[in-house]
């Protein structure tokens, strides 16, 4: 019997861009968060005894600023030598070997395999075959997994990928594949990089994504971490158990309002949400995006009076402890109580004001010219980025603000008082 450990996509000192501009980000937290990451599966693989560690690309997020990364990575990896366990991996689309520029040796339990063709390297003193193939270049488009060699008799095959697959959503498409592809080489398990979203896409033979080990932003959220992999004596996976390893765990938290009329009663059950989403995250830091729903008497002050609401909800996070809790962001997607087909219907005036409202939603201009005026001044990557929002969810978070505190204030009073 062995064990090995599967991991991927450390994205190790990800730049994380962009969070100056988010009020009381724990920056140093954020962005030493793959390191802590790293620093615990390392410490995994000690604790667990396993007799190999397989990392299924993106060591690197892109060419290292310094060699201080490479330095931390490459101690990790003597602090594995020291503990005799050996480390295979391959290089991804964003550590590809026309990304990387600095280099640094690195210790001889460490093997990278090749980037010009697949290779097969033998662990020692145990009856295992590791396949893999790292990228030449970021964006590799051919099928990788088509050369990669037939299974070695009498061994266990483990094959080393990084991978699209067939496609999945927010990833680009590299080194694509399918199933059967992987399944006619005869490998027992196939340890796959690249998505970052953990997923066991088939337990025979077992091809896995272990996932990313930290989550990086918004749109990788819940647990992180890596596979541990057990082989039994008949070469065949007893068990790949899921284990989590990262430091801070993103989450978008929903808090339902419905029925809810004051603030005390708002404000009790966002602390009930946070409660549960720091105690879930077992002393992890919560970064939060904290999205309020459902149909409140509240809806229109929501909008109306958001700074007053916006430091309401950010004492709520201080309370659940230091440290504990940070809102990314907070976004309002409350409905009010009253009927607004029949708040149309009231008077002439107030029905006048709804259809204009309603019409807004597909007349209001991409940019208003104020706005076109002051971007002139922009560089282009600037000016197309806050294009890009505007046409997206700000352009629509704008609209339903205003439109939320127009109807408020048709629902609360009387339409010729408008």
């Amino acid at each position: 019997m062995f064990r090995f450990i599967h991991a991927a996509d450390l994205h190790l000192d990800s730049p994380l861009q962009g969070l100056e501009s988010h009020e009381g980000a724990p920056v140093g937290r954020l962005r030493g968060a793959t390191r802590r990451a790293f620093e615990n599966l390392v410490q995994l693989a000690i604790a667990e005894r396993v007799d190999f560690l397989v990392i299924a690309g993106d060591v690197y997020d892109g060419d290292w600023k310094d060699y201080s990364t490479g330095l931390f990575f490459r101690g990790q990896m003597v602090r594995l030598f020291d503990h005799g366990i050996r480390v295979y991996l391959i290089a991804g689309n964003h550590d590809a070997a026309s990304v990387i520029s600095k280099k640094l040796t690195l210790p001889e339990n460490v093997h990278v395999f090749s980037t010009r063709a697949a290779e097969t390297k033998e662990v020692a003193g145990h009856p295992v075959a590791i396949h893999g193939r790292g990228f030449p270049n970021r964006a590799v488009l051919e099928n990788l997994a088509l050369d990669y060699p037939p299974a070695v008799a009498g061994k266990f095959n483990l094959g080393v990928l990084h991978t699209s697959l067939t496609g999945k959503p927010g990833h680009d498409t590299y080194a694509p594949c399918a199933e059967a592809d992987l399944r006619a080489k005869g490998y027992g398990y196939w340890a796959l990089g690249h998505i970052h979203q953990p997923e066991v896409i088939s337990q025979d033979p077992w091809i896995v994504f272990a996932g990313n080990c930290q989550g990086r932003h918004i749109k990788e959220t819940g647990p992180r971490g890596c596979r541990l992999v057990t082989v039994n004596d008949s070469l065949q996976v007893a068990g790949a158990e899921w284990r989590t390893v990262d430091v801070l765990r993103w989450q978008e938290l929903t808090v339902d309002l419905s029925g809810l009329a004051t603030e005390a009663d708002a404000l009790r059950r966002v602390s009930e949400v946070m409660s549960s989403a720091v105690a879930a995250a077992e002393g992890r830091l919560v970064a939060a995006r904290m999205v309020i729903t459902g149909a409140t008497a509240l809806h229109g002050s929501l909008h109306r009076d958001g700074q007053h609401w916006r430091a309401q909800f950010f004492a709520s996070a201080q309370d659940q402890g230091a440290e504990s809790l940070w809102l990314e962001r907070i976004k309002i997607a409350t409905a009010p109580v009253y009927d607004i087909a029949q708040l149309a219907e009231r008077d002439a005036l107030t029905k006048l004001v709804v259809e204009n409202l309603a019409a807004a939603q597909t007349t209001l201009p991409a940019l208003p010219a104020e706005l076109e005026e002051m971007l002139d001044v922009l560089p282009p990557e600037i000016r197309g980025e806050v294009e890009a929002e505007w046409n997206g969810d700000q352009r629509t978070a704008v609209l339903n603000e205003v439109r939320a505190i127009i109807l408020d204030a048709l629902g609360t009073t009387g339409g010729a008082d408008v």
